[in-house]
């Protein structure tokens, strides 16, 4: 990952809006990055094995080769210390479909670090020749047994572990270099290449920091992605507007409505990579209100997860995604396929829309005994509670009505059952009669 900025907004040259013309990936909303490597040995922190010197990162875990200029070849030794045998790829995947409520998850199949997450015939630098184990394959396979999308993360710019890629800070600007062709065509094109073709369920790829690759690198890269899988959806980061979404800065969110398909990458805490110092782990609640900002605005949310080298989730991250996981499931209708909202006049603490057609989605945050909502520019059928549980036409109903204020504007209102009065974290569901824009302008 990369502390960058916000990406233009254009797959293709001119004001085409960035489409990846894949219903499930516009549908999904919420997804599950993982970021595990090498760096997951180390967990944040470095002993020179000359000195004996220990050395804290106090930025992401999983650029602590980069960051504190770790000796190659003594980093590559860390091959021998990765030992996941706690990892079992079933569980793993149907934890996070059946409790996290993610729809697709993402790998990093080969990170800057340059060592591969799978069984690599381009590279002895793979987690197949260190430990016997294919990592990918694994979890691509039970992807395929729980159907959940499977994405891949690759580094196709940066590579610490080979001489002719890019290295940030230390030995490259972003600004092109010609030996960059050698390792473009020797090793990141064919592992690209054997990924797509030997992983038959990659749906996503996930290209990150294009520093000094020009554009027409970036259209080849493209191409041959497109050439053996044609569906599989390519993020922003490919560099030079040639992705099939926005990809906005890490744990950035867009402050309004954006058009066309995008994603926001995060974390739990403060770091991609495991670093077993990073205990900063987000609230259930804010992560959840994160989530919901997202959707509303109309992108995905790729939250991370950094497994320790064994393959165990830390404890106190689990316990965040299962609570937001329990959110999520419940209020299934609510979140996944729906629609941008667009904005809405007013801002109204503990509240966050969604919707879908004649469907406006109320996600109630912080208690309250009523909704009310001025400027809605539509007609109120009925309202009712959301629940998973509960057959369609079988939710609860609850008491609601349209009106006009003393000011002259339009306001719907919804009375919340004395039992809600001071819950969160529940979602009401208005029906409406016509199928128009929601929200009107405020005017006097």
């Amino acid at each position: 990952m990369t502390n960058g900025v916000i990406q233009r907004n254009t797959a293709k040259e001119g004001n085409v809006m960035a489409d990846t013309k894949q219903q499930w990936y516009k549908d999904a909303k919420y997804g599950l990055f993982i970021h595990w490597g090498l760096y997951s040995i180390l967990a944040g922190e470095w002993e020179d094995p000359k000195t004996g010197e220990v050395t804290r990162t106090d930025r992401i875990a999983e650029w602590i080769e980069n960051n504190l200029n770790i000796d190659r070849e003594e980093y590559r030794k860390l091959k021998d210390k990765f030992h996941p045998d706690k990892f079992d790829a079933d569980a793993f995947v149907k934890r996070a479909k059946e409790q996290w409520g993610v729809k697709y998850i993402v790998l990093t199949a080969k990170h800057h670090e340059g060592f591969a997450m799978y069984d690599s015939k381009v590279s002895k630098f793979n987690v197949k020749d260190a430990t016997g184990r294919d990592l990918l394959r694994e979890l691509s396979d039970a992807c395929k047994e729980h159907d959940i999308r499977m994405g891949i993360y690759y580094s196709q710019a940066q590579d610490w572990d080979d001489d002719n890629a890019y290295k940030k800070a230390f030995d490259d600007k972003n600004e092109w270099k010609p030996e960059f062709r050698t390792y473009f065509e020797e090793k990141c094109k064919p592992q690209v290449k054997e990924l797509l073709e030997n992983y038959d369920n990659i749906s996503l790829i996930w290209f990150d920091t294009p520093m000094g690759m020009s554009e027409e690198e970036a259209g080849e890269l493209r191409d041959l992605v497109k050439s053996i899988k044609p569906d599989c959806v390519i993020s922003g980061r490919i560099g030079h507007q040639k992705g099939d979404y926005m990809t906005t800065g890490d744990n950035f969110i867009p402050r309004l409505p954006y058009a066309g398909d995008w994603e926001v990458p995060a974390t739990v805490n403060d770091t991609w990579g495991y670093n077993q110092f990073d205990t900063n782990w987000k609230q259930p609640d804010d992560i959840l209100h994160l989530l919901l900002k997202i959707i509303s605005r109309g992108g995905n949310y790729l939250l991370n997860v950094g497994p320790m080298a064994d393959g165990t989730v830390p404890e106190a991250c689990v316990d965040v995604l299962n609570k937001v996981g329990e959110y999520v499931i419940r209020n299934a209708e609510a979140i996944y396929g729906t629609e941008t909202v667009g904005i809405y006049p007013y801002e109204i603490p503990g509240l966050e829309f969604t919707r879908r057609p004649y469907k406006l989605y109320v996600h109630v945050l912080s208690p309250r005994i009523r909704i009310e909502l001025l400027n809605v520019a539509n007609k109120l059928k009925g309202a009712y509670l959301v629940d998973a549980d509960k057959e369609p036409g079988t939710e609860e109903r609850l008491e609601c009505c349209t009106a006009t204020v003393c000011e002259g504007y339009s306001m719907i209102e919804v009375t919340i059952p004395e039992k809600l009065h001071q819950a969160k974290n529940y979602c009401v569901c208005l029906e409406l009669e016509e199928e128009k824009p929601i929200f009107e302008q405020i005017t006097d």
